[in-house]
């Protein structure tokens, strides 16, 4: 398995299957309806004008297997310094450590870029993506009950945190 920088020409459509079968099947996305094509054009452009890696695990048959990225974690400006990530495996390849292996360049391109917390949201009731978080070295940092309804059942968001040993001079501002 290799990790490469994902591109719109070369990745959209199966970042968008991972995404949708996410949506469809599982509680990982609090979301409702799967996204269309057209949605990736934005998705990657947001992703690019910010400078958020979007990576992904490709096999050795070139199958786009996983990806990860992060974005804002909270739109006003002392929040500078903490992102939010996001994980995805397709179905047939989870629990490989095809995430985790996102996850380790994840963190490292975190830190390349000098922020200094990432924060996973995870339905309270995932046990392998808790697990998986808690081995790379995230902390639980709360939970949200109720937070979302999918599923014809009531969500608990569970939040955790990882923290990274950058940036070497934060400022305000």
């Amino acid at each position: 398995m290799n990790i490469v920088v994902c591109d719109y020409e070369s990745h959209a459509a199966p970042i968008l299957a991972i995404l949708n079968d996410a949506i469809v099947h599982t509680t990982a996305l609090f979301d409702y309806e799967p996204r269309s094509p057209e949605t990736m054009v934005e998705w990657f452009r947001a992703k690019k004008a910010r400078q958020y890696p979007v990576l992904g695990a490709v096999s050795e048959h070139g199958e786009l297997v996983g990806f990860a990225t992060y974005g804002t974690f909270r739109a006003w400006p002392a929040y500078k310094y903490t992102i939010e990530h996001s994980v995805y495996v397709q179905r047939d390849h989870r629990r490989k450590g095809v995430a985790r292996e996102l996850m380790t360049h994840l963190v490292a391109a975190a830190e390349q870029q000098s922020y200094h917390v990432m924060v996973a949201g995870i339905d309270a009731t995932n046990a392998a993506s808790i697990a998986l978080h808690e081995q790379v070295g995230f902390k639980h940092a709360g939970v949200i009950h109720h937070a979302g309804f999918k599923f014809g059942r009531w969500l608990d968001l569970a939040f955790y945190e990882l923290r990274l040993r950058t940036p070497e001079s934060p400022v305000d501002g």
